[in-house]
Parts: structure tokens; sequence; C-alpha cells
């Protein structure tokens, strides 16, 4: 039988080179399966592939759809009937400027001779004593500090989700998450082999009740959670709720995994995990405030779960490098982080008042210090046309099924990422996009 990543990689070549455009359906597995004389299993292996790699996205109800292909930063804004899209709004990782001059100061100790052989060498996910003070401090908000014996380090953030889950649920346990999701914990899921369940949510977040009742109808084995800066809709949850949401998770006795990945930009009251540390996994990480490429995850476990947690690390791969490691406590040390975590803010703000300006009028959900926005769409638009639309245009948007989760009807909105590109850049897009909107499918 023909291995599925092979047929993947033929149908991701065409996506790439065109030949397959941004936004067209794909056939239903059943008829690709019956095209490629493959099993239905195996064509769904297909779809999946394409699906982790980002080049497609499924709608529940309406199909498997193209999504705008990723190409190279820097390249000029193109022409309306450009079909590659080179204004990237999908990713989203923050950049100031001046910001390697500051990192450089924290790697140039670590090549010399004798210190290099020592920060390349392997380090447990327990990571180093400075490390776990260093991480403790960076941390700790109103009302919370995590004890450094209760921190591990994983290679990123989401590896770090990773080990929380593994650690927390077996397959084919059930996990309560926001209805939109950060799209990665979907794939996660599907790799450790549990089951993502949808919780329903307002402007301030998850609804507890929402959680007692999922739990109710059949048992919970853990539960995912953004309660500040939620990842696409910026909610964040108030002091009230998570005293709430808090006494829902003890009673059930349900541990939680709270993702904090953009908490830093939010200058919040008390974290979640200060209401029930006993039952809190905090996830945390160096890409968003320092880079991307040389990042270090954090997660902070309730006491007496550390040798589970580190466990389920080692086992997945998913442990810290030792020189990411030892670069990362030395910006918090310097106080190099402290300074780009100010520069964020200020250029996070910068970025959503240019949103609210050009977008002024539509339906846009957003939090004046967050790094992405959650446009909902004006009828007749749907998220497949309007992202088609929009890469026609020469602009990838990340359309809203992608954070959708079970069988609910998936939104029609997209989610606008900011950070990626420069701000005359981002305006341009912006404007070129609300024509579009206007202007109807």
């Amino acid at each position: 039988m023909e291995d599925y990543r092979r047929i993947a990689d033929r149908l991701a070549e065409e996506i790439l080179t065109g030949r397959l455009k941004a936004g067209e359906r794909l056939p239903p597995q059943r008829v690709f399966a019956k095209r490629r004389r493959i099993a239905g299993s195996t064509a769904g292996r297909v779809y999946g592939e394409l699906v982790r790699r980002g080049l497609v996205v499924g709608e529940v109800g309406r199909g498997t759809f193209v999504r705008a292909a990723p190409v190279p930063s820097g390249r000029a804004l193109a022409e309306p009937a450009a079909a590659t899209a080179v204004v990237n709004l999908e990713l989203n990782y923050p950049s100031v400027e001046g910001q390697s001059e500051l990192l450089v100061g924290g790697l140039v100790p670590l090549l010399r001779a004798d210190v290099l052989g020592e920060v390349t060498r392997t380090v447990p996910a327990t990571g180093t004593a400075a490390a776990r003070e260093a991480v403790a401090g960076l941390l700790a908000g109103s009302g919370w500090r995590p004890h450094p014996e209760q921190l591990l380090f994983a290679g990123n953030a989401r590896q770090a989700i990773a080990g929380a889950l593994a650690s927390l649920v077996r397959p084919g346990g059930r996990v309560g998450v926001e209805a939109l999701t950060y799209p990665l914990v979907k794939e996660i899921a599907a790799r450790i082999g549990c089951v993502l369940v949808p919780l329903e949510t307002d402007g301030e977040g998850l609804l507890p009740e929402a959680v007692a009742a999922a739990h109710h109808s059949a048992p919970l084995s853990a539960l995912y959670v953004q309660p500040t800066l939620h990842n696409p809709t910026s909610a964040t949850m108030g002091d009230a709720r998570k005293r709430e949401l808090a006494e829902v998770v003890r009673e059930l006795g349900l541990p939680v995994v709270e993702d904090r990945i953009w908490s830093f930009l939010h200058e919040e009251g008390v974290p979640f995990a200060a209401y029930a540390p006993e039952r809190v996994h905090v996830v945390d990480g160096l890409s968003k405030r320092v880079a991307p490429g040389l990042t270090v995850g954090f997660l902070v476990v309730p006491e007496g779960r550390v040798e589970e947690a580190a466990g389920a690390l080692r086992s997945g791969g998913w442990t810290a490098g030792r020189f990411a490691l030892e670069a990362g406590t030395r910006w918090i040390q310097d106080g190099v982080v402290d300074r780009l975590v100010a520069d964020r803010r200020a250029d996070a703000a910068r970025r959503q008042r240019v949103v609210a300006e050009l977008l002024d009028g539509f339906a846009v959900r957003a939090d004046p210090c967050a790094y992405y926005a959650w446009w909902e769409l004006p009828p007749p638009w749907r998220a497949d046309t309007f992202t088609a639309a929009a890469a026609a245009r020469g602009i990838a948007v990340t359309p809203g099924p992608a954070f959708a989760v079970g069988v609910r009807a998936a939104p029609d909105a997209v989610r606008l990422g900011l950070a990626s590109v420069p701000v005359p850049v981002l305006g341009q897009a912006l404007r070129t996009l609300r024509d579009v909107a206007r202007g109807g499918p």
C-alpha cells in the first residue's frame, strides 16, 4: 500500500505551486480514496497530514479547502490578481527594532571554548537551578509565584502542552476545551489519542457551568483553557469568573492546563493558577517574548506531579535544549526579556490602533493589547470564500474553522495575525481586506 505521506507530498506540491488554488475544495475523502484506489482510512490520513502542514482546512458540513500557501517574507504586496499570498497574516511572531542587538549579549559568553562544551550537553526536564529561579521570577504575577522546584522545561510551549496532557490523559480520554481553541491543540490531541470536547464560552471566556455539564454528561480527564488573551478571540477572564471556575474544577477533581503563552502582553490581575494551584498546570514560554527559533517552553506543575510530568516530557522527546535554556536564563537575568516585553506591548497596542481605525464598523473582536483580531465576516461572506478572495489579492488569513472543535457550525470569521509584518504593510493589507469585505463575494 502506498504510504500516505507520499500522497500528501504530491498534493502539497500542487498546492504550493498553484495548481491547486487557495479556496479550492478537495473531493470528499471517500471519492478521493476511490480515485486513488486507496483505503478510506489512508485518505483520512492524507487529509489529516495536509491539515497538520497548514495547507488545507476542514469545515464541518462543507468539506476540505485549500488554504493560502505560505511564501517567504519580505516581498511586496501583490497585485489583486496574484494567486500566492505574500502578506502573511496567519503567522504571528513578534519582532521589534533592535531585538538582535539585545539578544546577542546573552549569546556571546556561551560561545567561548571553555563554556560551549558545558552548554551543549543534555539537560533534564527539570533544567538547572539557575533556570528555575530565573523563570519563577519571570512568571510571577499578582498573588502568584511558582515554586522553582515545580518548574519543568520543554523545547517550546507546544511541547509543554503536549507533555502536560500526555501526563494527565490516557488514550481515549476526554479533554474539555473552549469551542474555539488553539489549532495545534487539536493536532496534539490526535497524536496522543485524546478526544476534545468543545465547551461554551461568552465574552469573558469559558463558562464554568459548561465545564460541569460536560463532565456530568461523560467524565472529563482534564481541561485546557486560555484564560488570558484567548486565541483567537482575545477574551480575558475577570477575577470573579476565575474564582467560579476554580470552584468547579475543585468540586469535580478536574486537572487543568492553563495556556498563558500570550499573557505577558496583558497586565492582568491574579493568574487563574493562583485560585487552584493544586489543580492547574501552567504552560508558558519564550517564543513570543523573545524569538520563535531559539526558545524554551515552561511547565509549572502542581505539587507532587513533577516526576510524572517530567516522564511525559522525556518519553515524548520534548525536553529543552541546554543551549537555548542557558541563553534564555541569561536574557531573563540581564533584563533583556523585560525590555522585549515592554517593546512588544507598545508594538501590539500600535497595531491594534491600526485595526480599530481601518476596520471600524465591522464586527471585530480584539483586545487593545493583543497581537491578533477575530473578524466576524459580514454576510454573505463565508470563511472559505473570504480566505480565497484574500489570497487572490496576496494576503493570507486564518479561516475561523481552523479554531473550531467538534461538529458545531464552522464560524464565518477569520483571525488576523498582526505581529509578523511591518506596520505599513499591515495597514495596506487591512485596507485591501476592508475593500474585499465591502464588495461582497
